[in-house]
This record gives C-alpha cells, structure tokens and sequence, in this order.
C-alpha cells in the first residue's frame, strides 16, 4: 500500500522560533545561577515590540530584556523593526503561584510519608507522548529528521557567509512516499527563504537547490518525479517578526515527531525541568528510544499523564503500531518496571537541572546529538526481555 506523508520545519528566525530562543535562554541564564529555580517564561513578539511574561521564582538575577537583546542578534536581526537594538520590549514577570508551587514542593505520596523520589509532585496535570522508529539512524520520522537538516542549512550557508542575501525567517517541509509502511522516495521538497532585495528569485532557486537541497537529502531519495517549490509565493523580502506576530510555544509538532505521533499539547519552550510538560516528553523520548534500539519494537509511542501534585504518573500506554516483538500490555509492564516516571527521578536521571535547554529551541528538541534523553543506555538491560 502507498501513502504520502509530510513534515515541517522553521528557521530560528522565525517569529515562533524568536520567542522559543528568548525564552529558553531566559531559563538558561537563570538556571546557570540558580538550578532550583521555576520557570514559565513566555514571548509575543510583533512588529517592533516584544513581550517578555511568565512566572519565575528564583534567587538569580537576570537582566532579561538584554538577554533577550542578545538573542535576538545572534538570531540575525540586526536590520528592520524588530532589530535587537531598537526593537521595544516590554518584561512582565512575576513569581510562580504559591498554589502551583505547594504541589511541586512536596507530592501528595511525600505527604504520605513516602521516599527521596515523591518528594517532587507534577507540575501540572496533562499528558505527554514519546516516539521512535527505524526510519533513520537516530530513530526518528525521515520526513521531520529531512526538514529540520534543510532549516539548519538555510541557517548555516546564511552565517556562513555561503549566500549573504539569506535573511534569518525561512520554513522546509518535506513529502516521503511510503510502501507498505517503507519510506521510498522523497515526493516533493518545499523551502521557503527570506532574502534581501537585491537578489532574483532565480538565483535563489538556484542556490537553494545546489546549497540546500541537495547538501541535505540523499540522491538516492530523489528522482525525476520529485517536486521541488522554492519561494513559492514568488517573494519573501519581509519576515521574522515584522511581518508576522510569533508566539513561544506555538510550533509543537515542529519541536516533536514531525505529526507522527500524538501530542499532549504542551509547549516546551521557558519551562523548567518540574513542568511534567517538558520534563516527562523528554524521558517518554528517553523511554521510546532506548526499546526501539534495544529492539522490542521497530516503531514506538508511549503515553504517560499526570495530575498536579502527584508523583507517579496516572496512567502509561504503549502503542507499537503492531510492530512490537512482544504485545504492548506486556511493554507497557516492562516500562513501568524499568523507568522510573516520577519528576524528582527524571530530573535526576536526565540532568535537568543544568542550563541545556537554549540549544533545544531551534531543529528539534529530539534526534540530535548531545542531550541526555537521547541516550540508549538501557539498550542491554532492555535486551533480556527478547
């Protein structure tokens, strides 16, 4: 059976994106002083004004606004209304709510007189999702692991100095058409760059393709029958936040699997390691990983949900997709026994506490190199339940 499937990606000049980097490099700024600190940092940007808000308790003193100054030239602004030096920003922070901050502070299992692991509750309630496949080397969709290589390109050969017109905005997606469930051919290929004025859009097609394209997806992927868009609006002159209002936490299937797999619905982006939101995604990735690679299933999506106070999770699903070496009842049991999905042990376990979460806002926060949840050390203790 045929099917045709499509993910995207966002440069981290996109309006969205701006908002993510400001905000977790807010949390790693404060996080880098204060590692117990909470964090709900988010960002509108618009125009030429951005709106810095949230919640922070914390005993570090940051100077957000030049942080956020900061960020926003490294991104590239450095022209128009939203560039880093005249660009207004507005900060309306305040400390976390005490109601929020009772069930974090101690569990409803540490009230009841419980061990060192139910000492954090959740967070918030809600659930999160983990995914991995075989689809590529790092275990994740081929469609999302292409369009998050073809952003971090048009950002690369932009800074690189390799095509000086390219501007920070810029958008990839890429169509993978599948044969029974087998990824056989990239079906089409869509980049969207923003330039200056003083370039062809036939140059841009041109450079795209020889310094984007085909750097990034393999030449046995291609074909005759592949369609290739490049600007396809024909202009893109105008973009990051002057030309559209950005939001943190607004690009979640981005920042996941591609649409893949299920989303729980929290953002990511200016929270700290004890909102479940973040924390528990990461380690549902860290769980879904390490059984793909250690080889109990070629695809795998975990579930876990949470209620606000509480340690242990409320409930935890597995779904194989049929493609389990033992039933997901079963998996589901082994997860339970050898992943501990309490905050206080994620945190422990993955290291959350450390300032690591800047480098997650742009290409994924999952499939690269470098962060704790990608690690498959629980490949040979998984090994013994084929």
């Amino acid at each position: 059976m045929k099917k045709f499937f499509t993910s995207e990606s966002v440069t981290e000049g996109h309006p969205d994106k701006v908002c993510d980097n400001i905000s977790d490099g807010i949390v790693d700024a404060i996080l880098s002083i204060d590692p117990y600190a909470r964090t709900a940092v988010e960002c509108a940007a618009a125009f030429d004004t951005l709106l810095i808000m949230g919640e922070v308790t914390t005993s570090a003193n940051v100077d957000y606004e030049q942080k956020a100054r900061e960020i926003i030239k490294n991104i590239g602004y450095d022209f128009g209304t939203f560039a880093y030096d005249t660009c207004k920003i507005i900060v309306a922070i305040h400390t976390q709510s005490p109601d929020i901050a009772m069930g974090v502070n101690a569990s409803v299992e540490k009230k009841a007189g419980g061990d060192e692991a139910d000492e954090i509750g959740a967070g918030d309630q809600g659930m999160m999702f983990g995914y991995a496949c075989r689809e590529t080397e790092e275990l994740m969709p081929l469609t999302l692991s292409l369009s998050h290589k073809l952003a971090k390109r048009l950002t690369d050969v932009r800074k690189d100095g390799t095509l000086p017109y390219l501007r920070p905005d810029g958008k990839t997606q890429v169509t993978v058409e599948y044969e029974n469930g087998v990824a056989k051919r990239v079906d089409a290929v869509v980049v969207s760059t923003q330039h200056d004025d003083k370039v062809s859009q036939e140059q841009i097609r041109k450079d795209m393709k020889k310094y984007v394209i085909d750097a990034i997806v393999p030449q046995n992927l291609m074909d005759e029958n592949t369609k290739i868009f490049v600007n396809p609006t024909g202009r893109f002159e105008i973009g990051g936040p002057e030309g559209d209002s950005g939001l943190t936490g607004r690009k979640i299937i981005v920042d996941t699997y591609g649409g893949r797999c299920a989303h729980g619905g929290g953002a990511f982006s200016g929270k700290d390691c004890t909102k479940v939101d973040r924390s528990a995604a990461y380690y549902c990735r860290y769980i879904a990983k390490n059984m793909v690679a250690a080889g109990l299933a070629d695809e795998l999506e975990i579930q876990v949900a949470y209620a606000i106070g509480v340690a242990n999770p409320v409930s935890v699903s597995i779904n194989t997709r049929g493609t389990g070496k033992l039933d997901d009842e079963t998996l589901t049991k082994i997860v339970e026994k050898e992943f501990d999905l309490r905050p206080y042990s994620i945190i422990k376990s993955l290291d959350l506490r450390k300032p690591v979460y800047a480098q997650t806002a742009s290409y994924g926060h999952f499939g690269r190199d470098g962060f704790a949840w990608e690690k498959t050390d629980k490949v040979e203790s998984l090994k013994k339940y084929l």
